[in-house]
């Protein structure tokens, strides 16, 4: 072999061998400089292993603990002592963690009356298809209420029948048993829907149904702003004026002279002495 090219050939096999080892003296002392990964956080969560609806009871079979190494919701349950056997108030779907505020309190039990806030009030009211707008009031929706009938009147004149709103932006609790909020929006014929109300709008809404006629009508849920207004008479509603009833005057006694007060009129007499008249006047006495 020739000694130049063996030469040649050993100083690359040196070169080679030189580059390797500065390479890997550079990757050495980055490994020593860089810091050690920090360990996968893991936390013990409790989730649902099937959708659960509102008004639900939670069993055992209903939920799993697991091991969630993502973010954790505020307020997430960790143990299942803390979500057996209470009510569901916002649905819950399957694999989602269980939070406290989608749950009824502890011993409030399942149903319509855990879905009710405390200090609130769910009043049931009977509708059709006219007043239940063709099924379209569904949970979760927000209604005014509209009364109409004859107002009492003291007076000779009455207005007629009238149409007034008592009541604006009422949350609907449930419609018929369904007490689940219906995402896709699909008119379900119902014949009772419950209203949350406080105890003071309960009293209104439970009088107006029962001596008047109840109209409900539909509203944006996102409008919450209450509107005031004045209401309508049929005599209105016809273009007619109803003019208040006006009472008498009052009769305004006269006053009486005491009798020492009063003073008699004179008296004339007319005198003839031959052919002159004359006149006399006689003045009367009084006490």
């Amino acid at each position: 072999m020739n000694r130049r090219l063996l030469g040649v050939f050993v100083f690359a096999l040196v070169v080679a061998g030189l580059a390797s080892f500065a390479v890997y003296k550079l990757l050495i002392s980055q490994v020593r400089t860089s810091a050690p990964a920090a360990p996968v956080v893991t936390n013990k969560l409790i989730v649902a292993t099937r959708d659960l609806q509102v008004g639900a009871l939670i069993h055992d079979s209903d939920i799993a603990a697991v091991s969630w190494s993502g973010s954790i919701a505020e307020k997430a349950i960790k143990t299942r002592q803390d979500v057996l056997n209470r009510g569901v108030v916002a649905p819950i779907y399957a694999g989602e963690p269980i939070v406290e505020k989608r749950l009824a309190a502890k011993g409030a039990g399942a149903g319509l009356a855990s879905t009710i806030p405390v200090g609130m009030r769910a009043v049931a009211l009977r509708v059709n298809e006219v007043i239940g707008l063709a099924g379209f009031v569904l949970p979760g929706m927000r209604v005014d209420v509209l009364v109409m009938g004859n107002a009492p009147s003291a007076g000779p004149n009455q207005n007629g029948v009238l149409c007034r709103t008592i009541l604006q932006a009422i949350e609907v609790l449930s419609a018929g048993q369904k007490i689940e909020k219906n995402v896709e929006g699909k008119p379900e014929s119902v014949q009772v829907v419950n209203l949350l109300v406080s105890p003071d709008q309960a009293e209104v809404l439970s009088l107006a149904s029962d001596q008047t006629r109840v109209q409900l009508v539909l509203r944006n849920p996102l409008d919450n702003n209450e509107q005031p207004t004045q209401g309508i008479s049929l005599a209105s509603l016809f273009g007619q004026s109803v003019k208040a009833a006006t009472s008498p005057a009052p009769a305004v006694a006269k006053p009486v002279l005491p009798i020492h007060a009063v003073t008699p009129e004179a008296t004339t007499i007319e005198v003839y002495s031959g052919a002159k008249r004359s006149e006399q006047k006689i003045e009367g006495s009084g006490k």
